[in-house]
């Protein structure tokens, strides 16, 4: 069962919405019965529903007796008290959904720290507030019951959990930033995959590099931070990498935990952001992946729109999105259709993206360029007492890191 309340502002995408619940609902393993929704200026702070949708969804829980209810928000630990209480079933808001299905697909180490981590980010307030519920009523002044001891010992315990993940990710992500270096050095343009949940990202990288990167029709299919090689047209070598997927209110909790792994994005030479063309309301998703992008501060990254999936769509459909894009590219990872015209504008982009800088600096600072030197086309160089001068083609990310890595360094 899904239960769902919307402003008013949000009439125009309410079965998107509800949709996009049921999809992560399948996602998870459940079937979705029947739904539920209420047009509310805000959620009711004591029950979600309002008194008489409550009514409504305890009539369609006694006809169609399902296992679990799901809540479109996050619920307060009091509405959640209060739901329990009157539906009598289990209930589960949009962030335990989400983690639910994060637990499933996270395969590596650090994927699965970083939902540990997001699932008791997001516990640590329900240890507050179940004491009166849990408590010894007939404690004296002054006294604890035993069931807020338990709490206050189940609260430690997860702030003690909590330091140990953020140690073991911080290391993870100590490694990350080596093998970052390593990858630097070689020189090879960095090209990251972003986009909505479920938009063929990893389709579309085992086209661009020929791979077998894992392919399902799910949400957040991709958890874990992959990175393949490909070669360009013009014979210019590439690493494509791929993350995990956005969605509409991306739960504060995974993008806090999973923060280090999407970094991997603002360190992209370039973006290809990728939408489901068959999918209506792309305004929406795109703002979601701009808002998204601006967060983990990669808004500045240079980017192209690729719209996947246009086999699933019909002539005027395309001809529609051509018309309001006209800059993107549309391709059918499925049935390999203008991929090779993608990698044809890809590479076209990334070489437009190259130019020519002189930066002239002492010789003490040499050894900033020096860490990027293999992403630096070297001109000349010349020395004359304690400065250098040196001429050099690179693209304008490059140069912008280079230059901020002096100034940080006060040079």
């Amino acid at each position: 069962m899904l239960a769902c309340a919307f402003n008013r502002q949000e009439q125009e995408t309410k079965s998107e919405i509800i949709s996009e619940l049921e999809l992560l609902a399948d996602t998870a393993g459940y079937e979705v019965l029947d739904s539920i929704s209420q047009t509310l200026d805000v959620p009711n702070p004591k029950h979600y529903l309002g008194t008489g949708k409550l009514k409504e969804l305890k009539r369609l829980i006694q006809v169609y007796e399902p296992d679990v209810v799901f809540i479109r928000h996050n619920l307060t630990p009091s509405q959640r008290k209060n739901l329990i209480r009157e539906l009598g079933i289990e209930i589960i808001d949009r962030t335990q959904l989400i983690l639910e299905i994060f637990e499933k697909h996270a395969f590596t180490l650090e994927g699965k720290l970083e939902v540990e981590l997001a699932r008791l980010r997001y516990e640590l307030p329900f240890f507050k507030g179940k004491g009166g519920e849990l408590s010894n009523p007939g404690g004296g002044i002054g006294t604890r019951g035993p069931g807020e001891k338990r709490l206050e010992l189940d609260r430690r315990k997860a702030l003690q959990r909590m330091a140990f993940l953020k140690k073991e990710l911080k290391k993870l992500q100590l490694d990350r930033q080596i093998m970052r270096k390593k990858r630097q050095k070689v020189g090879m343009p960095l090209i990251a995959l972003v986009g909505y949940t479920n938009a063929g990202k990893s389709s579309l990288m085992n086209r661009i590099c020929e791979s077998g990167v894992l392919v399902e029709d799910k949400l957040f299919s991709t958890l874990d931070t992959r990175i393949r090689k490909s070669k360009l047209p013009s014979g210019r070598e590439v690493l494509i990498i791929d993350t995990v997927g956005f969605i509409r209110e991306l739960p504060h909790q995974l993008v806090e935990s999973f923060r280090s792994t999407l970094e991997e994005i603002s360190y992209a030479d370039f973006l290809l952001v990728v939408v489901d063309a068959s999918t209506p309301n792309e305004d929406g998703r795109l703002r979601v992946i701009n808002e998204t992008l601006v967060e983990i501060k990669a808004a500045d990254v240079p980017k192209m729109l690729v719209f996947n999936k246009i086999d699933k769509c019909t002539n005027e459909r395309i001809q529609f999105l051509e018309g309001k894009f006209p800059e993107s590219v549309f391709v059918s990872a499925l049935k390999d259709i203008n991929i090779d015209e993608l990698k044809h504008r890809l590479d076209k982009a990334i070489n437009e993206m190259r130019e020519r800088y002189v930066l002239r600096m002492k010789i003490g600072d040499y050894e900033e360029v020096l860490k990027i030197r293999g992403k630096l086309e070297i001109l000349s160089e010349k020395f004359n007492g304690d400065s250098v001068e040196i001429e050099y083609i690179t693209d304008n990310v490059t140069n912008k890191r280079l230059l901020n890595r002096l100034k940080e360094a006060g040079r």
